[in-house]
């Protein structure tokens, strides 16, 4: 089994930063992506940033603002925020695509979501 656990979200004021991680553990042979999505009330899910061994890409809203990273070495992505705006409210979810054994194909793996609140 495959698990992704999210945390460092809460309550910050606006222009704050805040720091997001998520690591993945269980059966891992190779990860070739991870990333952020987000889902703000009553909007769709949208891809905030994405890592992999050959980019790292953002939406155009956070761009300047947040930087995803990856530590390979403990299987973990990172979402450094700041400047914050009260738009950035949302539960944040991290995602994986990876595979378990070298004959099965990659599948995507998401953690369960961390608030971020960004309000006065």
């Amino acid at each position: 089994q495959v698990q992704l656990v999210e945390s460092g979200g809460g309550l910050v004021q606006p222009g704050g930063s805040l720091r997001l991680s998520c690591a993945a553990s269980g059966r891992i042979i190779e990860i070739k992506a991870m990333g952020w999505y987000r889902q703000a009330p009553g909007k769709q899910r949208e891809l905030v940033a994405s890592t992999s061994d050959d980019s790292t890409n953002y939406i155009d809203s956070v761009k300047g603002r947040f930087t995803c990273s990856r530590d390979n070495t403990k299987n973990t992505v990172y979402l450094q925020m700041s400047s914050l705006k009260p738009e950035d409210t949302a539960i944040y979810y991290c995602y994986a695509v990876l595979r378990s054994a070298y004959l099965r194909p990659f599948m995507n793996y998401w953690g369960q979501g961390t608030q971020v609140t960004v309000s006065s």
